[in-house]
């Protein structure tokens, strides 16, 4: 019976240790993108925390991706997707789903101002009317594999 008892003790010991480990690594969300490239000042946003954009800042799910005035910023997503933005550009990421052999994809974005110049990466190759970007005046549905889009204040 001192036995058992013992057994059970450590595996209570090891449940509680190993918890908190699986609840942290399933808070850390996967990033959909990084940043490639900054020229002036730049910011990602996510969850109300600003941070000062270089390469290799991580873009999630919800960031908003802001530049400053003669500022530009690149972004490859993870399937290769390339968004290059001009000064004065707010744009947020509202969907982000790649998983190429479950069928899942989908890259839906909100320009808000400035410039975006997109390149098509593999989402939009496999399945071109999964990627939308929102303006204050309409949706851009992708169809071809770049274009240019510049959204002015008042609009």
């Amino acid at each position: 019976m001192k036995h058992s008892h013992s057994i059970g003790r450590a595996l209570s010991g090891f449940i509680l240790v190993g918890a908190p480990l699986l609840a942290w690594s399933q808070a850390v969300p996967e990033p959909v993108g990084y940043v490639k490239t900054v020229t002036g000042e730049a910011f990602v946003v996510t969850a109300s925390q600003s941070v000062k954009a270089q390469p290799g800042t991580a873009v999630l799910l919800g960031s908003l991706l802001k530049t400053s005035k003669a500022s530009s910023m690149g972004v490859t997503f993870k399937d290769n997707t390339l968004m290059s933005f001009g000064p004065d550009t707010e744009m947020t990421v509202d969907e982000y789903l790649y998983a190429p052999a479950e069928g899942d994809l989908k890259l839906s974005t909100r320009l808000t101002r400035g410039t975006l110049n997109y390149v098509s990466g593999v989402i939009a190759k496999l399945k071109p009317t999964a990627v939308t970007v929102k303006t204050p005046t309409g949706i851009i549905g992708v169809r071809g594999t770049q274009f240019v889009a510049k959204v002015e204040d008042g609009q």
